[in-house]
C-alpha cells in the first residue's frame, strides 16, 4: 500500500485503529440497543424484503449486533449462509438455525468467531445471495468500505465478480462511522448502503 504524493492522507491501518477504539468504549448495553435498532432499520430494506438467500455473519466484541437481525430473517423464512474463516482467510459458508447452530471458534491470535457448525457449503456458496451484509470499521461518501484488513471479504467480492452475481451489499456500522471519505485502493468496491441504528443510506445502484 503507497501513499507516495499524498502524505497527508492517513492510511488505513491509522482508520483502523481510530475506529476500534470507538467501538472498546461502547458498553454491553450500548452494543445490545444498537443491534435492536439495526435489525430494525435494515428489516426496512426492500432487498431483504425481496431476498430469498442472504449471506451475514455474527458479530463478535464490540461490532455492531447482527444476532437480531439473523433471527429476524430466519422468522422471515430466509435462508441465511454465515462465514466459517478458512486457513488462506477466505471464507466457506453455512446455513444458519438458530443459535444452537453457532460455535465459538479460535483462529490463532486473531479474535474467536461464532460460526455455523453444520454442513460446509463451499466458498462458492456466497453466490447464490441475493444479499450480502458485510463488516466493516466505516464506510464513505462514495460507498467506499474500510473492513478490518483480513482480506476475507475482498476475496468474497472479487468471487461475487467472476461469477457475475449481482447481490446488494449492505454494511453494517454505527452512525458515527459514516464518514467523509476513507482511504481506497483500485480493489475496493462500494456498497449499494449503509445501515445504521439511526438509518439507511444508499450510495449506487446496478
Amino acid at each position: 500500500m503507497s501513499h507516495i504524493g499524498r502524505p497527508a492522507e492517513p492510511d488505513k491501518r491509522t482508520f483502523r485503529r481510530e475506529f476500534l477504539a470507538a467501538r472498546n468504549r461502547l458498553t454491553a448495553d450500548d452494543v445490545r440497543e444498537s443491534g435492536v435498532a439495526l435489525a430494525g432499520r435494515a428489516l426496512e430494506l426492500p432487498e431483504l424484503a425481496r431476498a430469498r438467500t442472504v449471506a451475514a455473519y455474527v458479530s463478535v466484541g464490540s461490532e455492531p449486533g447482527t444476532l437480531a437481525l439473523l433471527d429476524a430473517l430466519r422468522a422471515r423464512g430466509v435462508r441465511v449462509l454465515l462465514p466459517a474463516l478458512l486457513p488462506d482467510n477466505d471464507l466457506d459458508w453455512g446455513a444458519y438455525t438458530g443459535e444452537g447452530s453457532l460455535a465459538q471458534v479460535q483462529h490463532g491470535g486473531k479474535m474467536a468467531l461464532f460460526e455455523p457448525v453444520g454442513e460446509r457449503l463451499g466458498p462458492d456458496a456466497v453466490t447464490t445471495a441475493d444479499v450480502v451484509l458485510l463488516p466493516g470499521l466505516a464506510v464513505d461518501a462514495r460507498g467506499m468500505r474500510l473492513g478490518r484488513g483480513g482480506g476475507s471479504y475482498d476475496r468474497v467480492l472479487a468471487r461475487l465478480e467472476r461469477a457475475d452475481a449481482h447481490p446488494a451489499l449492505v454494511v453494517l456500522l454505527y452512525d458515527a462511522e459514516v464518514v467523509e471519505r476513507v482511504p481506497a485502493e483500485a480493489h475496493d468496491r462500494p456498497v449499494h448502503a449503509v445501515v445504521t441504528p439511526s438509518g439507511v443510506r444508499r450510495f449506487r445502484a446496478d
